[in-house]
């Protein structure tokens, strides 16, 4: 069966890193695999990631941060300034 979540980025972290109102406990029932697609002002990405990931410089992932939050980032570099992203803009994940 299909699930979709709504939310929104909150804040800008100072890594660069865009944080959402969608918490761990929101994500508990969505998969962590490709099937996963995060949608945020014209961007995308599959799949979400754990904190300690080891993805490459300038993939554009999500994961759940140490906070418990999930955040949109641009490995190696700020996701707000790279992507021009700010607070406010809407993110929807479906699976």
């Amino acid at each position: 069966m299909a699930g979709k979540l709504k939310g929104e980025v909150v804040a800008v972290a100072d890594s660069g890193n865009l944080v959402t109102d969608i918490s761990a406990d929101q994500l508990a029932d969505v998969p962590r695999d490709e099937s996963v697609t995060i949608k945020c002002d014209g961007h995308a990405t599959s799949g979400i990631f754990p904190a300690d990931h080891d993805q490459p410089p300038f993939t554009f992932l999500a994961m759940v941060s140490e906070a418990g939050l999930l955040e949109l980032c641009m490995v190696g570099e700020s996701a707000s300034k790279f992507l021009g992203i700010k607070p406010g803009s809407p993110i929807t994940i479906a699976w």
